[in-house]
């Protein structure tokens, strides 16, 4: 895989970008392109570049970044909200149809965990997306939220979040909050979180209350069927305690034709591996959709 750093501009911010290209890419082909798009707290070195390592072996350029606010994009840090990073992949597109080598008419869109959202409200949105797959999401957050927290919990966060809207407009700032209190990691993930992620620079840095109103507020599953007659393709690990896959069933339910379901035999993210087999049983469900409904290079 050849690696070429490059940057974009997504509501006057700069973001750090890498594009991906096949070991043998000629410059006088167009080829087929997929954006992987991180979960929470995700950087593109890690799953983005995972998969783009895998997709350019099967003639695919690949294009990762990193969210505003992340890594090394400009934005504010702990500032995350869903709606501002469903645009930066909407700029993360413009700016990969015009790059040397893509076929604008054959891009597609992937999503990891609460990533996964974006891209299906993406999609849904932008016809420019040829097909579309969400993994190991959740896509109704209100219900996501209320489901992984306990009655007296839930009730809090709501107070929480009428509170800190009180106090944005009083002072122009949301509360800070530790990365995980309204995001509660199952032992499965936060042992997955200590071993491989802590290290990273910027991961579990604090976010804003306005995080999780952001959250509670996002309902892909009530625009999925928008991505009709296009393909999506959900995938989720039939023991995630993260998210729960009652939350893909819902989405596929939700969903037009054609749709593909692939269930993962494990949990959040304990198969993320590259040596893993359950890895490289999902890996070869994606490549065979995407090849489906991309085509190759030519």
């Amino acid at each position: 895989m050849m690696e070429k750093d490059v940057s974009f501009y997504s509501d006057g911010y700069k973001l750090d970008a890498t594009l991906y290209y096949p070991d043998d890419f000629q410059p006088d082909k167009t080829y087929p392109a997929i954006i992987p798009n991180s979960g929470y707290n995700g950087f593109k070195q890690f799953y983005p570049k995972l998969f783009a390592e895998q997709f350019t072996k099967h003639g695919f350029i690949c294009l990762g970044f990193d969210y505003r606010g992340f890594g090394k994009s400009e934005g504010q840090k702990g500032r995350v909200i869903l709606d501002e990073q469903v645009e930066d992949i909407r700029n993360a597109i413009s700016f990969l149809s015009v790059q040397e080598g893509v076929d604008p008419d054959k891009l597609a869109i992937l999503g990891w965990g609460m990533g996964a959202s974006n891209v299906v409200r993406v999609a849904a949105a932008d016809r420019r997306v040829k097909a579309v797959a969400a993994l190991n999401g959740f896509y109704n957050g209100e219900r996501w939220l209320s489901t992984v927290h306990d009655y007296v919990a839930w009730r809090n966060i709501l107070d929480a979040i009428e509170e800190d809207r009180r106090h944005r407009v009083s002072t122009g700032k949301s509360k800070e909050i530790g990365a995980f209190d309204h995001y509660p990691l199952d032992p499965t993930t936060e042992h997955h979180v200590n071993v491989e992620l802590v290290h990273i620079e910027g991961f579990g840095h604090p976010v804003n209350v306005q995080f999780t109103e952001s959250v509670k507020e996002m309902n892909a599953e009530a625009v999925v069927k928008n991505i009709a007659p296009r393909p999506i393709l959900i995938a989720h690990g039939k023991r995630n305690l993260l998210h729960p896959i009652e939350e893909a069933f819902a989405l596929y339910r939700a969903a037009g034709e054609p749709k593909v379901f692939h269930e993962i035999d494990g949990a959040h993210n304990d198969f993320m591996y590259r040596d893993h087999p359950e890895f490289a049983r999902l890996i070869d469900a994606l490549v065979r959709f995407f090849k489906a409904h991309l085509g190759q290079a030519k």
